[in-house]
């Protein structure tokens, strides 16, 4: 599975993004990820993302996290980025603040490509060379590169 396909274009990257909360993290992913679907809207898709977080924080730890969700109607997996401005509070795992985030929605019934989805991302997010190069970008540009050339390899 290709990570920069998943986000088809940089402009599925928010970079530098300025929220300064969990909450506004997942608001900002959830209307990113809404511009690239009509089976939901923002506040849907807000409230599913914010639904799979009271079953436990999807902070992976390293400051990243990958909130993600299965959505009813969804015809086709959809995700955006957040590199954030400043590191927030996300509960991860490590307990430390989260500076990169990655959402997620697939279609309800997609199991499989939902658990290869999230092993590829966890696999990729856990590597610290590619966070620290992702941080050190200079743009979004610069990250949705960056992912094609891991996608390459």
């Amino acid at each position: 599975m290709l990570i920069a396909a998943l986000l088809v274009n940089t402009d599925n990257i928010s970079f530098h993004d300025e929220a300064t909360s969990k909450k506004r993290v997942i608001e900002n992913l959830s209307r990113m990820l809404a511009a690239n679907t009509s089976a939901a809207t923002a506040e849907k898709i807000f409230q599913v993302l914010l639904e799979r977080e009271r079953l436990g924080s999807t902070g992976l730890g390293k400051g990243v996290a990958i909130p993600h969700a299965r959505v009813p109607d969804l015809t086709h997996t959809v995700a955006a980025m957040l590199t954030l401005e400043t590191p927030v509070e996300f509960e991860a795992a490590d307990g430390k603040p989260i500076d990169i985030a990655f959402g997620l929605l697939v279609p309800e019934d997609d199991t499989e490509h939902h658990l290869q989805h999230l092993s590829r991302l966890v696999t990729l997010f856990r590597d610290e060379e590619i966070c620290n190069r992702i941080r050190q970008a200079a743009s979004a540009d610069a990250i949705f590169e960056l992912l094609l050339s891991i996608d390459e390899d």
